[in-house]
């Protein structure tokens, strides 16, 4: 009795902890078709188990990365298209991992909203299982959180957190990079996830409805659907030539937030910058749009935005070409895209050049 009283209580405080129970049971298709080998129990406890040993590595090395998605939620929620955006969560974590050289193991999520509604979190929810097994990525737990007067209704943010492994003797640091070596470019699939505060201001200045034809060319019906495309997932292609022929990449770059500009120079040695040739590529015209709407400076475009590029591969120039073809075989689209060169000593941390 006491219980009851408790429970309705909270649920008149506007916390639904049957909603939370049930969504936990509608979720448990999604969670179990990304099981992988080392995952131990089902989801629901307090916490999440996994045997490393059951993965098959040596002399492992964990790696960890966590990430969200920013202002594209935003469209989401005012468009009312929840399905891909957990893809969108997977990617900028398990993007982040691979170029380290690390294998995604597991993913946990965090879910918030001012009022828990069943079908858009299982919506989101199973876009994330959907990610989560592209990747070879077991979702084994996650939080949904709900908190009145914190979220407008409607509203809610997403949290991932991921954990991989790489053999220590292939970690990806950059180190072995030097002057000369080649940059490959792997095409994204669109915005990604980063830029949306900036994309979403330059909709609403040309008074723009998600819901109105994309006013560039998209095989997409609606802006919002264009806009919403997600994340491109490397993690498959990419640990495939890895493990096929360890130390032929040399370095990989995740093109998200600073874009090409400032993500290049992290995996650079001291002493190294790169140059790009802005024309080689072809970038997509949902870029050219907003470059034109937005008036933006070339700056904008490659700092703010991916311009086209979500992943920079690089290796030596000497195996570019296999490079290349094993990515192409892999199904991404790849472009050659520039080269490492020496500094002028002035700038130890490297600068990327766009020419």
């Amino acid at each position: 009795m006491n219980k009851d009283i408790k429970e309705n209580a909270y649920k008149k405080a506007g916390v639904d902890i049957d909603a939370g129970n049930e969504l936990v049971e509608r979720i448990k298709p999604a969670v179990k078709s990304t099981l992988r080998d080392g995952v131990m129990g089902s989801v629901g406890g307090f916490g999440a188990f996994f045997d490393l040993q059951k993965t098959g590595y040596d002399d492992p090395v964990l790696v960890s990365a966590t990430d969200g998605v920013g202002t594209k939620i935003a469209i989401a929620i005012e468009t009312g298209r929840h399905d891909t955006i957990g893809i969108d969560l997977v990617a900028m974590c398990v993007n982040d991992l691979i170029v380290q050289g690390a294998e995604p193991l597991f993913f946990l999520d965090y879910f918030a909203s001012g009022k828990l509604k069943i079908e858009t979190a299982q919506a989101v929810i199973e876009g994330i299982a959907r990610g989560c097994k592209e990747s070879g990525c077991a979702l084994i737990g996650g939080e949904t959180a709900e908190m009145p007067g914190m979220y407008k209704e409607g509203d809610y943010d997403l949290a991932g957190f991921c954990v991989g492994a790489v053999e220590r003797a292939h970690m990806l640091t950059g180190e072995t990079i030097e002057d000369g070596d080649c940059l490959l470019g792997l095409a994204s699939s669109g915005l990604h996830s980063n830029g949306f505060s900036l994309v979403r201001k330059i909709v609403k200045d040309e008074g723009l409805s998600y819901d109105a034809p994309p006013p560039f060319a998209s095989s997409c019906d609606t802006l919002g659907e264009a806009l919403l495309v997600p994340t491109r997932l490397y993690v498959s292609s990419l640990l495939k030539v890895m493990k096929e022929k360890p130390g032929l990449i040399k370095g990989l770059a995740h093109i998200t937030g600073g874009g090409l500009l400032e993500n290049i120079p992290r995996i650079l040695p001291e002493g190294l910058d790169v140059v790009i040739e802005g024309q080689s590529w072809d970038i997509q015209p949902v870029f050219k749009w907003l470059a034109d709407k937005g008036r933006l400076e070339k700056e904008d475009l490659y700092r703010t935005l991916n311009a086209g590029i979500g992943m920079v591969v690089i290796c030596s120039s000497s195996e570019k070409e296999q490079v290349l073809q094993k990515l192409e075989q892999q199904g991404e689209t790849v472009y050659v895209i520039g080269r490492v060169s020496k500094n002028d000593g002035k700038n130890k941390t490297g600068c990327t050049h766009i020419r």
